[in-house]
This record gives C-alpha cells, structure tokens and sequence, in this order.
C-alpha cells in the first residue's frame, strides 16, 4: 500500500454506458436493469479487450457485483499474442472501502483506490483478496492523483463503467475525453433513478459535447461524443 503525489499526465479516459430512453441507468431501487442486447454486449466486451484498465466506482460493484473481465476467449487469446493479460487492470475508486471482500472485480489483477479515512481493517481484508491498495486523496479518492499513479505504470487507455457518481465526478473534473452512450427502447422513470450522471449538477459553464457517430444498435442506438470543455 502507497501514496501517490500528482503530476499532471493521465491515459485516454473515455465512459461507456447504458441508459434508458429517459435517460436511466437502473430503476429507483438502484437495482441492474438489462438495457442493453446482444449486440451492444458484445461491442462493450470488444472495449474492455482493447483497453489497458477498467474503472468503476464503488456504488457500481455494491449495486451489480460486476467482474470486467473479457469474455469472448478469442478477444482475451488476441491480448496474450500481444504479450498481455487475459484481462485489463480492473480498478474501483472507493474512498471507505467498502467495497466487500468477495467482490468478483477483487483479485490478482485489480486495484482498489482509496482515501486516507479507509479503516485499516478493511484495507487488510480486501488486500488479503491479492488486489493491490493505492491511497490518493485525503477523504475521498483523489482521481487526478490515481490517473497520474496509473499512466506512470503503463496505462494509456482507460474505459469508465460507472456508476452515476464517478462520472459526475470525472466530468466536473475535466477527466473524460470522449462518452460512449447506448440509448435502449425503453423507459424506466422515477425521479430518483440514478441517471447517466448525477453529482450536485452544473449551474453555468455546462461541459460541451460534440456527436461523433451514430449507429443504429439491437433495438436502440449507439451514441459517442468527445468532450469538448466547459461552455465559457
């Protein structure tokens, strides 16, 4: 376990999600609702195997137990051509840790990143999972700080899966370069649904996006914009 001190580089950062028509991510229960097909899968499964981490915040895994691993065996035996693990670096921000020990995203493999007010015995349990432990950030994780760790070790590309709180953090912090959105045929509704991004909410200066393809998907719609910056 170490601390990290910021320097200004960071990888490619790019959010891929899935929302409703309405623009939910999952129901007011908070609960995984299937947005996506088959075909929208397996484009996101193609994602994680080009990428060099995975990033998820800590309501993502308490919500959906995620493991973002690479599922199609060719796309994980092309990375071993390559000279790289079956998977990417699997990485969960999560100031408390709270993040339970048997989390499928924990283990050789994984990152937890966490502030200074994680208690100890937390930390023990989850490193004795063989997932390494990055302190940045005093009570809550410092992104800038964990993307800086993270470029210094290699990582040049990262996808950002959620959930809603992480990427209003990463967006109000200038972090995101480009968001991939599936939109599904469906609504969800409820007011306090988590959406694509939640946060306390821009008041001026709202981040700008430029539309840089539209694909027709399953029975819904691939978005993706680059992150143009700040309205002046």
């Amino acid at each position: 376990m170490r601390e990290v001190t910021r320097v200004t580089t960071r990888p490619f950062v790019f959010i891929n999600s899935a929302m409703s028509a309405d623009g939910k991510i999952s129901s007011f229960e908070r609960c995984q609702v299937r947005i996506s097909g088959k075909e929208d899968k397996a484009r996101v499964d193609l994602l994680r195997a080009e990428c060099d981490a995975i990033m998820v915040g800590v309501g993502t895994v308490l919500a959906d137990d995620p493991s973002l691993h690479v599922k199609s065996q060719s796309y994980r035996e092309q990375r071993r051509m390559k000279g790289q693990p079956d998977g990417p670096l699997r990485v969960v921000a999560d100031s408390r840790a709270r993040t339970p020990p048997s989390a499928q995203v924990l283990g050789p493999g994984s990152i937890l990143a966490v502030s200074r007010s994680a208690a100890k015995e937390r930390l023990d349990r989850i490193a004795s999972t063989g997932s390494e432990i990055i302190v940045c950030g005093r009570e809550k994780v410092d992104l800038a700080e964990l993307f800086s760790q993270l470029f210094d070790r290699g990582i040049r590309r990262l996808m950002v899966e959620g959930g809603a709180t992480l990427n209003w953090s990463l967006i109000d912090l200038g972090l995101v370069d480009e968001i991939y959105v599936y939109v599904g045929a469906m609504i969800i509704g409820g007011k306090s649904a988590p959406a694509l991004v939640d946060g306390p909410g821009f008041r001026e200066h709202f981040p700008r996006l430029t539309l840089s393809h539209v694909q027709p998907l399953d029975e819904g719609v691939l978005l993706k914009w680059r992150v143009s910056g700040r309205q002046p």
